[in-house]
């Protein structure tokens, strides 16, 4: 699996320039102690350090004791690790090469003067120093260097998401971070200017080798896109306009016209609107109303940059139609995504899943009161999770990601039960009490946690499970049971359990599901809310959907087939009526 970028990007040959770096910062750090210390300006340094050490009031003092602590070897590794660990968990998809970045940077820089220090021996200022002096050379300054590491690898990476003023205020901010801990290093008596001067130089030029190894796509933003292929292949992008940022959108078009989509047409989502004016596209209908009354050519790809709720209504327009849909992830949870194992990187899922082939799945189709006929492509559900979704802050979900899910469980985790019935393949009605019901075409959730073990999107079938744990027992067992199943684990139809958790859980499988609540309960579809409601229905579509997935294609432990989903709705049948009985 790739990431951010290129398939073909050697990201580590940028990094050979370190070494050169650490022999030319070695070599200036022997001219400035040797040949040239008594030429001006370096003749002069001595004046600065005693003209600053005479000066000094209170005031700055204290501001330079809060400076030096912004430097200090423990708060720059320490904010190091804090920063790689939000650039991880908090984003939509973690940000694995901008983490890399400035981890290297800051540990680059940290090796470049230590390597330094060792050829390079100059006193510190004869001046009184208000900290205590490190055993290494006064050359080059480790403080200044670290700081310019850290705190300039921080504002490009705001340069790279942030936008108008506030990108100008946090990167402004940043950068005079490093300028300021250079004068306070002065004020305090700890270096000569010269070795400030080399300090900066040395944070910055890392932070251009590091940059120009493991932010590639930084460059090519810029730069000329390649030649498009040959063809006049046509897609429409369908982009969620706040998932989906300007930048992830250049590299989409870039991506695109290589693959030899030449005639791209882009519609932006609206929440009246959430597949963003597909539908004609998709039938060859005119879309601008001020051009001519003919007709346009159809597409031949559909690509969807957003979350589960925009793929989910681009597919309820694409499926059937055998036209092809790429999934772009965007959102919060990008479960579809996951199931089908493709990258979590936005960029570099479309990349391979152009590289591979369209591959048939299965969608569900659900219905119910109060509700327009539609399709889903991940879970179906009612009762604690649907609560857990409508009631989860948009704040949150924007800062935390699927995290934001996670606090708005703990709100519903003590809500009542709910009385209802289920329908298999129009058996018998079976009569439950359950926290909440799930119809799922896909099993697993974040973090792999697999809902629904035997769930394929190719099986031509929908499996569920009811959640119905009784007290915190409860919880625990179902929790530490789906914890124990391995992601993709698969098991005969025949051969599986009913029940688990000791009766927390209870699965089936049918290729049509009947459900009646007897009280209206919250509803979801794909984390998209759905009014309250007492019924849902829901039949699989088998390889109705045509999706770009990566080759070879695979699923869980086991490849997509592509199949029409016959010989496994036959399965579905037989399970339901097991279950019936």
């Amino acid at each position: 699996m790739t990431n951010a970028h290129d398939a073909g990007a050697r990201p580590g040959r940028a990094l050979l320039l370190l070494p050169v770096q650490a022999v030319l910062v070695a070599a200036l750090g022997l001219l400035v102690t040797g040949p040239l210390a008594h030429h001006w300006p370096l003749s002069a340094e001595d004046d600065v350090n005693r003209a600053l050490a005479d000066g000094r009031a209170r005031s700055a003092t204290s501001l330079t004791d809060w400076l030096s602590l912004v430097a200090d070897t423990q708060t720059v590794i320490g904010l190091t690790l804090l920063c790689v660990l939000g650039l991880l968990l908090v984003p939509r998809a973690p940000r694995w090469w901008e983490a890399g970045f400035l981890a290297v940077s800051v540990a680059a820089q940290s090796a470049v003067f230590l390597l330094v220090t060792l050829v390079v021996n100059r006193d510190r200022p004869d001046v009184p120093h208000l900290d205590g002096a490190p055993p290494t050379s006064s050359f080059p300054s480790g403080h200044v260097g670290a700081s310019a590491a850290l705190y300039g690898g921080l504002a490009v990476l705001a340069a790279r998401h942030l936008r108008g003023v506030w990108r100008n205020l946090v990167v402004g901010l940043l950068l005079l971070v490093p300028l300021a801990v250079a004068f306070s290093r002065l004020y305090r008596g700890m270096h000569h200017p010269s070795d400030v001067v080399v300090g900066l130089l040395n944070g910055a030029c890392t932070l251009l080798v590091v940059g120009a190894a493991l932010l590639p796509d930084a460059r090519k933003g810029g730069a000329e896109p390649e030649p498009a292929a040959p063809g006049t292949r046509r897609a429409v992008v369908v982009r969620h306009p706040h998932a989906c940022d300007d930048g992830t959108a250049a590299r989409v078009r870039t991506v695109l016209r290589r693959h030899g989509y030449a005639e791209q047409r882009w519609t932006d989502t609206t929440p009246e609107d959430p597949s963003g004016g597909l539908a004609p596209h998709l039938t060859g209908a005119n879309t601008d109303p001020a051009g001519p009354a003919e007709p346009v050519e159809p597409v031949d790809l559909v690509v969807v940059c957003g979350g589960d709720g925009t793929v989910r209504a681009c597919a309820d327009l694409v499926a059937g139609t055998g036209i092809p849909l790429a999934i772009v992830p965007c959102g919060t949870g990008n479960l579809l995504a996951r199931n089908l194992g493709l990258p979590v990187e936005p960029v570099a899922a479309l990349r391979e899943a152009l590289s591979g082939r369209a591959v048939g799945l299965d969608v569900g189709r659900i219905r119910g009161d109060g509700l327009a006929p539609t399709r889903f492509a991940v879970m179906a559900g009612a009762g604690f999770d649907a609560a857990m979704v409508r009631d989860a802050s948009p704040r949150l979900k924007e800062r935390l990601g699927w995290a934001a899910y996670v606090l708005s469980a703990a709100r519903h985790l003590r809500d009542p039960r709910m009385r209802l019935s289920i329908r298999l393949d129009g058996g018998a009605p079976l009569e439950r009490r359950a926290r909440m019901v799930v119809i799922g075409n896909v099993g697993s959730l974040q973090g792999g946690l697999p809902l629904l073990p035997e769930a394929r999107p190719d099986s031509g079938r929908l499996e569920v499970v009811l959640l119905d744990p009784r007290g915190v027992t409860g919880w625990l067992a179902a929790a530490g049971y789906l914890a124990s199943r391995a992601p993709g684990r698969s098991r005969a139809s025949g051969a599986r359990d009913r029940t688990a958790a000791h009766g927390a859980l209870e699965y089936f499988g049918a290729t049509r599901v009947d459900l009646r609540f007897a009280r209206p309960q919250p509803r979801e579809l794909d984390g998209d809310v759905l009014p309250a409601g007492t019924r849902l229905t829901a039949e699989v579509e088998p390889g109705a959907l045509r999706v770009c997935l990566p080759a070879p294609t695979r699923i869980g432990a086991q490849a997509v087939s592509g199949k029409d989903g016959k010989e496994a709705a036959e399965h579905g049948h037989r399970d339901a009526r097991t279950a019936a009985r």
